[in-house]
């Protein structure tokens, strides 16, 4: 939000406009009649820091300051129920909204996706979901997360890590056949990616065992392509990738079954039905003009394909950016620009559609509930209006909407119970909980100097945008855990959780990672945080809780020193844990050349 000369904005805060050298800088633009102070704003000089700031010593804090009644008007960021009385929120403008009924009366004319300057030129078919096409950029640009002076907000450069995603150097396709076909495996192949080595010859006392290592054996195109999964499922951990889904023993690593598929796999939820079901997106064709328009229902169990069915296009736009998937219950829902459907897993009825009025699903997260994320015509593609509802998962009708103010986007939901979601707005961020009906619950507030980076996958994943799948955070009823950025200020790397209060937004406490370790919070686990804990230099990585009362991380699996590099290696890496195993795997593959390609590792397992 540009602001006249004469205001200065707060010294740096969560959500404040930040330079990426760490100098807080006044926006640039036409000046505008300024909003009131608040959340994400600059505060005139005399006025009290607003929402999202540190507090100075003497004054009174934020907004927050007052309880408000249940029902009470909430202007500025938290917006006004219609019909209500006036509350304590006025002085907070932001991205929490006026909050319409689900059924109620849309904003106007349909919004156009933002533009982003210098996103990466889409690749050739197998890079990953990347696609020629003409016309804008669709969705979140390549955005890095960087955080200063405890704002946080996304500068326009490579990805979150720097690490530089190699490219092969001759191109390779495999053909494809006219449908899925599967081969169950002979459980031959011992899963042990290592050759002759023994892989535990180093293990300590009281360190996990590597069950086994797995090296890529999969022709891909010359880009490399993106790692779908990994799912466990009983006994077995599956993966997708090209042109191939497959399924792993988790005890020994050896493949249980492989499905070809008919072209490229161009989009996968992050979580597949109770019963081992999942739906994928695959390529309607393998040339340069194929849409990720084909949906794959495959049994994870035994990697049998079931159902197939095309998305129909509707309108000459659809189909501009990739699809995204998500599941809840027994729908799976196909979210992308401008239109959205959900189908029934079992059988791939269509459930609904394209939704009526203004606003449109772009994308879902799934899960125990169904949250959608929409886009609401405005005629202003500059000031987007966004909202955010739950959605039965039969009839796709909502059960309450909530809008964010204008100019402030859906970004990530970090968790559906409790509903913890991500906004952006330009190079301001802000997290926000919601309760069951929909209604703010509160604002996530830093303290200064905090600085996080939830990992919620590649920063170039412009086309197709998910809305679930971050690790780097996790929420139980009443406190969201989020890791803070990696500090490497001192001989090593370390970070630590931060602990926010659901009810005030406030930060309960911080636990330090282990000396000279970097953790990230996966989920939560009998009440605890599970956290992996990263390889270090000599130190293996493993898997961990965490009270929610903060403390001391508590190992439950301590990776072997000896396999340290070889657990630091995996690319944009993906951590799961599941019955006492833990499971790490490259999140792309790529190489040079055809031998460093057979040579690349992909999967690793530790265990007891």
């Amino acid at each position: 939000m540009t602001q006249p000369p004469s205001q200065q904005p707060p010294q740096g805060g969560f959500g404040a406009p930040q330079e990426p050298q760490g100098t807080p800088q006044p926006p640039q633009g036409p000046p505008q009649t300024p909003p009131q102070a608040g959340y994400g704003y600059p505060q005139a000089p005399g006025q009290p820091p607003g929402y999202g700031y540190p507090q100075q010593p003497g004054q009174q804090p934020g907004p927050y300051a007052q309880q408000p009644g249940p029902y009470g008007q909430q202007p500025g960021p938290y917006g006004q129920q219609p019909g209500q009385q006036s509350g304590p929120y006025a002085q907070q403008p932001g991205p929490y909204a006026q909050q319409p009924g689900p059924y109620g009366q849309q904003p106007g004319p349909y919004a156009q996706p933002q533009q982003y300057p210098g996103a990466p030129a889409p690749g050739g078919p197998g890079d990953g979901g990347a696609k020629r096409k003409p016309a804008v950029i669709i969705g979140a640009a390549a955005a890095a997360l960087l955080v200063i002076g405890g704002g946080i907000f996304f500068a326009m450069s490579g990805d979150d890590d720097g690490k530089k995603d190699p490219v092969a150097e001759q191109s390779k396709g495999a053909k494809p056949s006219g449908s899925p076909s599967v081969n169950e495996g002979n459980g031959n192949g011992d899963g042990n990616g290592g050759g002759d080595e023994d892989l535990n010859a180093g293990r300590k006392k009281g360190e996990a065992k590597v069950l086994w290592l797995q090296k890529n054996d999969i022709d891909l195109p010359r880009n490399g392509s993106d790692v779908r999964g990994p799912w466990v499922v009983g006994d077995t951990i599956v993966k997708g990738m090209y042109r191939t889904v497959s399924g792993y023993s988790v005890g020994d690593g050896k493949q249980k079954w492989t499905l070809k598929l008919p072209a490229d796999l161009c989009a996968a939820p992050a979580q597949t039905t109770t019963n081992g079901k999942i739906v994928i997106g695959v390529k309607n064709g393998t040339t340069d003009k194929a849409d990720c328009a084909d949906l794959q229902m495959i049994d994870l169990n035994t990697g049998k394909a079931g159902w197939k069915k095309s998305v129909k296009k509707n309108g000459t736009w659809d189909f501009l950016s990739d699809i995204s998937l998500a599941i809840s219950g027994d729908t799976v829902t196909v979210g992308r620009t401008g239109n959205s459907n959900a189908y029934r897993v079992s059988d791939g009825k269509e459930l609904f559609g394209k939704q009526s009025g203004n606003c449109q699903p772009f994308a879902f997260a799934g899960g125990p509930k169904l949250i959608a994320a929409s886009n609401c015509r405005t005629g202003d593609v500059d000031n987007p209006q966004h909202q955010i509802q739950e959605l039965d998962p039969v009839t796709g009708k909502a059960r309450w909407t909530y809008q964010p103010k204008r100019g402030w986007e859906i970004d990530k939901v970090y968790s559906v119970t409790p509903l913890v979601v991500s906004l952006k707005k330009e190079k301001e961020w802000s997290i926000l909980a919601l309760k069951e009906n929909g209604q703010l619950r509160t604002g996530i507030t830093s303290d200064k100097g905090d600085k996080f980076a939830p990992d919620c996958g590649s920063a170039f994943a412009i086309f197709g945008k998910s809305l679930d799948g971050c690790t780097g955070v996790a929420a139980d009823a009443n406190t969201f855990y989020m890791a803070t950025a990696a500090d490497s200020s001192g001989l090593a790397r370390t970070n630590k959780v931060v602990a926010f209060d659901l009810n005030t937004g406030k930060t309960k406490w911080k636990a330090a990672a282990p000396s000279e370790r970097v953790v990230k919070p996966l989920r939560m686990e009998g009440g605890d945080v599970l956290l992996y804990v990263e390889a270090g230099y000599n130190k293996g990585g493993g898997i961990a809780t965490l009270a929610p009362t903060g403390g001391t991380p508590k190992m439950l699996l301590q990776h072997p020193v000896s396999t340290s590099q070889i657990e630091s290696t995996f690319y944009n890496s993906k951590i799961v844990y599941a019955d006492g195993r833990s499971f790490i795997a490259s999140g792309r593959v790529s190489a040079r050349n055809d031998k460093e390609e057979l040579e690349t590792k992909t999967m690793m397992a530790f265990g007891n």
